[in-house]
């Protein structure tokens, strides 16, 4: 007997299939938007590795991309853009292998102290507020060359500020301590150790002794630059003396030495730091600036101006501006991303085409991946793109739907408002996972201060950069002062208010991924089915929202532990490891301090501390005599010393300095009736800048360290 059902079915699915392919054709013209979302992806799949592959792989990944890509144009329309998409994958992936690989330095592999050596190619200041001078062609006592890493960033603390004055380019010796660069304070945390591979930063340090000056190192093109901006920053802090001049000092030249740890948090608590670096936001209004009062220049010019094209030589004029703006800042990351976008439009106006759209964000976007592809996982780039995306994503919709809110007088207040709005619900989640806080009235702090950047400090610093050929200099920076002063006066108002700052859970590293893909959806899908991007965007928050904190966290050399209670996270200490301390707390949501973290331990011995979780007993042995009085330990114990064990303590598992240092720091999490240890090297793997060591070492039972208590 034949039955309708299978031909209905059939047909069900064949409408399906055409509604698929129908969907795709409707993509076409709109899919460039797609490729630095595919680069990306690529890219955060290298990343996310937990082994470091091998050189014919990833090679053969970008080449097998490439000629894919060339393969596609052979292919039906409807299969071409989903193998465009696997080859931009691979691709990614190889890029981000490839500049890995390329910046192979050495890194210092022990704590070291002695006599170190360099030229001083960077300065600024530290989180404890003190100097930091990072130096290349290092030279270390007693340790090869080849071994040496390229270079090292040391903080001058006591009687060090007593020697001579750091000059750049200037060759210094001190004598200090040097440790590798630390892995993440905690398992899935930021990885330092990751960012300073590609910094090429291979030891930090401190010293106490006082730094001398040998000589001025052999100049060249980058150490001049160097020198020209530190020039301009300390003239500029001549004219306008404290946190007025070193704000001044950062807008104009990138140097941050100069503004109080103060200042700077009223600025991060009003949203306003981002005020600080000169990003988007500087460089577009450098550049707008320039290229209208070019034009206007132009324009009016009496034979000149009707004879050639001013809007294409006024944005000439201001990419040269740009550049030259690029050159003083120090060329950091937030910079060149900033450049790229402006360099971008600019050539869009020569080239007669719209200067601002989502194809120009997305060949900017391409541009910064494929020369700084590790740059995606910094919270400046995703907080510059996630922001302008979102602006160009909303005006382009107004513009292309003749929508106008408010009346025509009204429209510059309307569109500043409605831009700070954007870029601050674009970037609040962003901001929060990276930073664990929200500035609840940054909307209002950023309507009090960015109009004056446009109106008052850009045109000012430009007026003084003009003037200073003639010394007159100091006339434009005061202009510039007042305007500075009054950001720095409302971020400080803000900042005082109750409930000015808030503070969230640190997010699973899935959640932002989650987040970006939803949103990509929603902004560059065509057609009634870009809503489907809401779901990824609200499960995102609902797996931030369901979040665990560890149990217990132990630092990756074993100065402190953290353990969770009902009123937030004890520590083993009150002093002393307080960017560990600092962190964890954050990462908790919570904005107290260590001394009170401390007090929630109890009373006890100072020197070792205990806790008993579940059916397991964690020992913390602060010190050399409390790991000497240690006895024997008893199965189900976790024994977490601050120095060096020499001895078997028995059948539980010991974590002293060198154990740790093969595991990174751990966390213990609480999964059923299971406890589980998890370390950071569990979570990042042995990636090429990790340097763990090839062997994990063995308990002091003598048996291969475990981190499963079961």
């Amino acid at each position: 007997m034949i039955t309708v059902y299978p031909v209905r079915k059939a047909g069900a699915s064949m409408r399906g299939i055409n509604h698929i392919v129908t969907n795709l054709l409707s993509q076409r013209g709109h899919m460039f938007g797609w490729v630095p979302v595919c680069l990306a992806a690529g890219i955060g799949v290298y990343f996310s590795l937990r082994f470091e592959p091998v050189d014919p792989l990833y090679l053969g990944v970008g080449l097998l991309g490439v000629l894919g890509l060339i393969a596609t144009r052979w292919m039906h329309e409807i299969l071409s853009p989903i193998v465009v998409c696997m080859c931009l994958i691979g691709i990614g992936f190889s890029i981000a292998a490839i500049r890995t690989h390329s910046l192979d330095a050495p890194v210092l592999g022990w704590r070291y102290y002695g006599a170190i050596e360099g030229r001083i190619v960077g300065m600024d200041r530290s989180a404890s507020d003190v100097v930091r001078l990072t130096l290349d062609n290092v030279t270390l006592d007693k340790v090869s060359l080849n071994r040496t890493p390229k270079q090292v960033r040391i903080s001058l603390h006591g009687d060090a500020a007593l020697g001579v004055k750091p000059q750049p380019g200037m060759k210094v010796m001190t004598t200090g301590h040097l440790s590798p660069p630390s892995g993440p304070v905690e398992p899935g945390g930021f990885d330092f150790q990751r960012h300073a591979w590609f910094g090429q930063l291979g030891a930090v340090g401190y010293t106490r002794t006082p730094v001398m000056g040998l000589e001025l190192a052999t100049q060249d093109w980058q150490l001049w630059v160097f020198q020209v901006r530190m020039a301009i920053s300390e003239r500029v802090r001549t004219v306008l003396i404290g946190d007025v001049g070193g704000f001044a000092a950062a807008v104009t030249t990138g140097d941050r030495s100069g503004i109080g740890q103060e200042a700077l948090g009223h600025l991060r608590a009003s949203n306003t730091a981002h005020l600080l670096a000169i990003s988007g936001l500087h460089m577009g209004l450098l550049s707008g600036f320039v290229f209208t009062v070019l034009r206007l220049i132009l324009i009016f010019l009496p034979y000149i101006g009707p004879r050639i094209q001013a809007r294409k030589v006024a944005a000439g004029g201001a990419l040269l501006v740009s550049t030259g703006c690029l050159a003083m800042s120090g060329g950091n990351v937030a910079t060149e991303r900033a450049f790229i976008m402006v360099a971008v439009a600019l050539c869009t106006v020569m080239l007669n085409r719209r200067a601002i759209s989502l194809r120009t964000v997305a060949i900017a976007a391409i541009i910064v991946l494929c020369l700084r592809p590790e740059a995606l996982f910094g919270p400046g780039f995703q907080m510059s793109f996630a922001a302008t995306t979102a602006l160009v994503a909303v005006f382009g919709w107004m513009r292309d739907s003749g929508t106008q809110i408010g009346p025509k007088w009204a429209q510059p207040f309307f569109l500043v408002v409605i831009s700070s709005g954007i870029a601050g619900l674009a970037t609040a989640p962003i901001c929060a996972a990276h930073f664990n806080t929200v500035a609840h009235y940054g909307l209002i702090a950023n309507l009090l201060s960015v109009p004056l950047m446009g109106l008052i400090i850009i045109p000012s610093a430009v007026l003084a950069a003009v003037l200073a050929p003639f010394g007159f200099e100091a006339f434009g920076l005061h202009i510039m002062g007042a305007g500075l002063r009054w950001i720095l006066g409302v971020a400080h108002w803000v900042a005082q208010l109750d409930g000015a700052r808030g503070y969230v859970m640190g997010p699973s590293p899935i959640v932002l991924p989650i987040l970006a893909i939803g949103t990509m959806w929603l902004i560059l899908w065509q057609g009634r089915a870009r809503v489907l991007g809401i779901i990824p965007m609200i499960a995102s928050f609902m797996i931030w929202a369901g979040g665990e904190r560890p149990l217990v966290l132990i630092a990756d050399n074993g100065s402190l532990i953290g353990v969770m209670t009902r009123d937030g996270r004890a520590s083993s200490k009150e002093k002393g490891s307080g960017f560990v301390a600092r962190n964890w707390l954050e990462n908790d949501s919570d904005p107290s301090t260590q001394l009170r973290s401390a007090g929630l331990w109890g009373a006890g011995a100072k020197q070792v501390k205990s806790v008993q979780i579940d059916s397991y007993k964690l020992v913390h042995l602060i010190g050399k005599k409390a790991v000497e009085a240690q006895g024997s330990c008893q199965v189900g114990q976790v024994i977490v010393a601050s120095v060096k064990v020499e001895r078997n303590l028995g059948p539980c598992i010991v974590f002293d300095p060198e154990t740790l240092r093969a595991h990174g720091s751990i966390g213990l999490y609480t999964l059923g009736d299971e406890v589980k240890l998890i370390s950071a090297r569990d979570v990042s793997g042995d990636r090429i800048w990790s340097a763990w060591p090839m062997e994990r070492p063995t308990n002091k039972a003598g048996q291969k360290s475990r981190l499963i208590l079961n």
